[in-house]
């Protein structure tokens, strides 16, 4: 084998090197970005049960909790602002506080004996605490699937390949201010 013919199959097995490389990155990045999609889409199917349940919860505590009249109409008005079509940073951000409303609003209806024995009043409650909860996971799993995009995009040999494929990082789902807050709590009797 001649020198040139060894170069020559040097430069193949690097150039075939390259393009493996290159596309399994992409690949991976791909997959990624559909696992990213595919957990917001469920993220979008419970804030849309959720959605679908805080009405009939509001009017059904309307009537027994009239001087509570601003918590019922925070979470609607924040019910109202909820697009599905709005960047997944907006939605989320709607959402968390959504999330503090609600659970503010279950904390008024824990507050009145009057209002949790009716049963409609406690299904109601329930199937919101349970859609919660399951938003909660759901978030989890949204943005474990964004960190290791992030990540990946910015690690080699990705980040060479990502500006020319319009890949940027995409946002976590955040908790809003509020629920960062500590919450306050007396033991005093």
């Amino acid at each position: 084998m001649t020198f040139n013919a060894a170069a020559g199959f040097a430069i193949l097995v690097l150039v075939v090197t390259i393009v493996v490389l290159l596309a399994t990155t992409y690949n991976a990045v791909i997959a990624l970005g559909q696992r990213i999609d595919k957990a917001w889409a469920n993220i979008d199917v419970i804030l849309k049960q959720r959605h679908d349940e805080l009405p009939r919860l509001v009017e059904a505590v309307r009537g027994l909790m009239g001087f509570e009249r601003d918590v019922l109409d925070e979470v609607t008005r924040l019910r109202a602002d909820y697009r599905p079509d709005d960047p997944i940073d907006r939605q989320g951000a709607i959402a968390a506080a959504t999330t503090s409303g609600v659970k503010h609003l279950l904390a008024v209806v824990e507050a009145y004996p009057d209002i949790k024995s009716h049963d409609n009043v406690m299904a109601l409650q329930a199937e919101i605490a349970r859609l919660e909860g399951m938003l909660a996971d759901r978030r989890e799993l949204y943005n474990d699937m964004v960190y290791h995009f992030n990540t990946r995009i910015r690690t080699i040999p990705a980040v060479f390949i990502a500006r020319p494929f319009g890949w940027a990082q995409r946002p976590f789902f955040k908790a809003a201010e509020a629920e960062r807050e500590r919450p306050e709590a007396s033991l005093e009797v």
